[in-house]
Protein backbone atom coordinates (compact mmCIF):
# COMPACT_ATOMS: atom_id res chain seq x y z
CA UNK A 1 0.00 0.00 0.00
CA UNK A 2 2.66 2.29 0.74
CA UNK A 3 4.46 1.93 -2.46
CA UNK A 4 1.58 2.70 -4.43
CA UNK A 5 1.27 5.77 -2.86
CA UNK A 6 4.73 6.75 -3.32
CA UNK A 7 4.65 5.37 -6.83
CA UNK A 8 1.53 7.26 -8.10
CA UNK A 9 3.77 10.65 -6.31
CA UNK A 10 6.93 9.71 -8.07
CA UNK A 11 4.98 8.92 -11.86
CA UNK A 12 3.25 12.17 -11.03
CA UNK A 13 6.09 14.08 -9.77
CA UNK A 14 8.30 12.93 -12.54
CA UNK A 15 5.55 13.92 -15.44
CA UNK A 16 4.90 17.18 -14.16
CA UNK A 17 8.55 17.79 -14.16
CA UNK A 18 9.25 16.31 -17.35
CA UNK A 19 6.85 18.38 -19.08
CA UNK A 20 7.89 21.54 -17.14
CA UNK A 21 11.45 21.28 -18.50
CA UNK A 22 10.45 20.70 -22.09
CA UNK A 23 8.47 23.37 -22.64
CA UNK A 24 11.25 25.18 -21.44
CA UNK A 25 13.88 23.88 -23.51
CA UNK A 26 11.34 24.66 -26.26
CA UNK A 27 10.99 28.48 -25.03
CA UNK A 28 15.10 28.31 -24.65
CA UNK A 29 15.69 27.13 -28.32
CA UNK A 30 12.77 29.10 -30.27
CA UNK A 31 12.05 32.06 -28.22
CA UNK A 32 14.47 34.99 -28.38
CA UNK A 33 15.21 36.62 -24.69
CA UNK A 34 12.99 39.50 -23.87
CA UNK A 35 11.18 39.77 -27.64
CA UNK A 36 7.15 38.33 -26.90
CA UNK A 37 5.75 36.32 -29.93
CA UNK A 38 2.18 37.48 -30.19
CA UNK A 39 -0.56 34.54 -29.61
CA UNK A 40 -3.68 36.00 -29.44
CA UNK A 41 -2.70 39.62 -29.64
CA UNK A 42 -3.69 42.16 -26.71
CA UNK A 43 -4.35 39.13 -24.19
CA UNK A 44 -1.51 36.32 -24.48
CA UNK A 45 2.20 35.85 -25.69
CA UNK A 46 4.54 33.64 -25.69
CA UNK A 47 7.94 35.26 -23.93
CA UNK A 48 11.53 34.28 -22.61
CA UNK A 49 12.40 35.92 -19.55
CA UNK A 50 13.95 34.57 -16.31
CA UNK A 51 12.69 35.21 -13.48
CA UNK A 52 15.28 35.53 -9.94
CA UNK A 53 12.75 35.47 -6.92
CA UNK A 54 9.27 33.36 -6.24
CA UNK A 55 5.73 33.58 -7.47
CA UNK A 56 4.47 37.01 -8.96
CA UNK A 57 8.37 37.97 -8.93
CA UNK A 58 8.57 38.30 -5.49
CA UNK A 59 12.31 38.65 -4.78
CA UNK A 60 12.89 38.99 -8.54
CA UNK A 61 16.10 40.95 -8.06
CA UNK A 62 19.31 40.94 -9.78
CA UNK A 63 20.99 42.93 -7.09
CA UNK A 64 20.73 40.02 -4.79
CA UNK A 65 22.15 36.48 -4.16
CA UNK A 66 20.69 35.36 -1.30
CA UNK A 67 17.41 34.19 -2.61
CA UNK A 68 18.78 31.39 -4.96
CA UNK A 69 19.60 29.97 -1.57
CA UNK A 70 16.46 30.76 0.11
CA UNK A 71 14.24 29.22 -2.14
CA UNK A 72 16.81 26.21 -2.49
CA UNK A 73 15.66 25.68 1.52
CA UNK A 74 12.15 26.27 0.43
CA UNK A 75 12.24 23.41 -1.77
CA UNK A 76 14.17 20.90 0.30
CA UNK A 77 11.68 21.58 2.94
CA UNK A 78 8.03 21.20 0.47
CA UNK A 79 9.67 17.87 -0.56
CA UNK A 80 10.76 16.62 3.03
CA UNK A 81 6.97 17.61 4.20
CA UNK A 82 5.24 16.08 1.06
CA UNK A 83 6.67 13.18 1.95
CA UNK A 84 6.48 12.97 4.74
CA UNK A 85 2.37 13.53 4.41
CA UNK A 86 2.31 10.44 2.36
CA UNK A 87 4.22 8.40 4.65
CA UNK A 88 1.59 9.39 7.64
CA UNK A 89 -1.41 8.96 5.58
CA UNK A 90 -3.55 5.92 7.05
CA UNK A 91 -5.48 5.67 4.25
CA UNK A 92 -4.44 6.61 0.23
CA UNK A 93 -6.29 9.08 -1.02
CA UNK A 94 -5.24 9.36 -4.67
CA UNK A 95 -6.26 12.84 -5.10
CA UNK A 96 -3.98 14.15 -2.46
CA UNK A 97 -1.79 11.81 -3.95
CA UNK A 98 -2.01 13.30 -7.43
CA UNK A 99 -2.45 16.96 -5.84
CA UNK A 100 1.07 16.51 -3.38
CA UNK A 101 2.48 14.82 -7.23
CA UNK A 102 1.42 18.05 -9.20
CA UNK A 103 3.31 20.29 -6.36
CA UNK A 104 6.63 17.91 -5.87
CA UNK A 105 7.53 18.19 -9.39
CA UNK A 106 6.49 21.89 -9.88
CA UNK A 107 8.86 22.94 -7.20
CA UNK A 108 11.47 20.11 -8.32
CA UNK A 109 10.91 22.02 -12.53
CA UNK A 110 11.30 25.21 -10.96
CA UNK A 111 14.75 23.77 -8.75
CA UNK A 112 16.33 22.57 -11.78
CA UNK A 113 16.41 26.15 -13.36
CA UNK A 114 17.56 27.84 -10.24
CA UNK A 115 20.30 25.37 -10.27
CA UNK A 116 21.42 25.35 -14.24
CA UNK A 117 20.32 29.05 -14.56
CA UNK A 118 19.76 30.55 -11.13
CA UNK A 119 16.79 31.85 -12.66
CA UNK A 120 13.26 30.19 -13.72
CA UNK A 121 12.45 30.67 -16.83
CA UNK A 122 9.02 31.68 -17.12
CA UNK A 123 7.17 31.92 -21.31
CA UNK A 124 3.34 32.05 -20.84
CA UNK A 125 2.45 36.00 -20.24
CA UNK A 126 -1.52 36.86 -19.99
CA UNK A 127 -2.28 40.44 -20.36
CA UNK A 128 -5.15 43.37 -20.79
CA UNK A 129 -3.33 46.58 -22.31
CA UNK A 130 -0.47 47.56 -19.95
CA UNK A 131 -1.57 45.43 -17.24
CA UNK A 132 0.08 42.08 -17.03
CA UNK A 133 0.06 39.13 -15.10
CA UNK A 134 3.35 38.17 -13.76
CA UNK A 135 4.73 35.38 -16.43
CA UNK A 136 4.61 31.86 -15.40
CA UNK A 137 5.05 28.44 -16.51
CA UNK A 138 4.17 24.84 -16.42
CA UNK A 139 5.79 24.41 -13.35
CA UNK A 140 4.00 27.42 -11.92
CA UNK A 141 0.63 25.84 -13.54
CA UNK A 142 1.26 22.37 -11.65
CA UNK A 143 2.12 23.86 -8.55
CA UNK A 144 -0.88 25.77 -8.28
CA UNK A 145 -3.43 22.97 -9.52
CA UNK A 146 -1.79 20.34 -7.28
CA UNK A 147 -2.41 22.41 -4.42
CA UNK A 148 -6.00 22.95 -5.14
CA UNK A 149 -6.60 19.20 -5.82
CA UNK A 150 -4.49 18.70 -2.18
CA UNK A 151 -6.84 21.54 -0.33
CA UNK A 152 -9.81 19.90 -2.05
CA UNK A 153 -9.04 16.65 -1.63
CA UNK A 154 -8.60 17.53 2.42
CA UNK A 155 -11.57 19.59 2.44
CA UNK A 156 -13.69 16.90 1.68
CA UNK A 157 -12.08 14.11 3.45
CA UNK A 158 -14.54 13.06 6.57
CA UNK A 159 -14.16 14.14 9.89
CA UNK A 160 -12.45 11.23 11.92
CA UNK A 161 -14.70 10.88 15.10
CA UNK A 162 -13.27 11.37 18.55
CA UNK A 163 -14.07 12.60 22.20
CA UNK A 164 -15.70 16.06 21.92
CA UNK A 165 -14.35 18.73 23.86
CA UNK A 166 -15.38 19.01 27.74
CA UNK A 167 -16.10 15.17 27.43
CA UNK A 168 -14.30 11.99 28.47
CA UNK A 169 -12.62 9.43 26.00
Amino acid sequence: MMRSRFGLLAIVALAAMALDQWTKWLTLVHIPEHRPIPVIPGFFDLVNVRNRGAAFGFLNRSDIEWQFWLFLGATVAAVVAIVALIRSMRRPDGRLVLGLGLVLGGALGNLADRVRFRAVIDFLDFYIGSWHWPAFNVADMAICLGALLACLSLWRQPREEGPRKGTQA
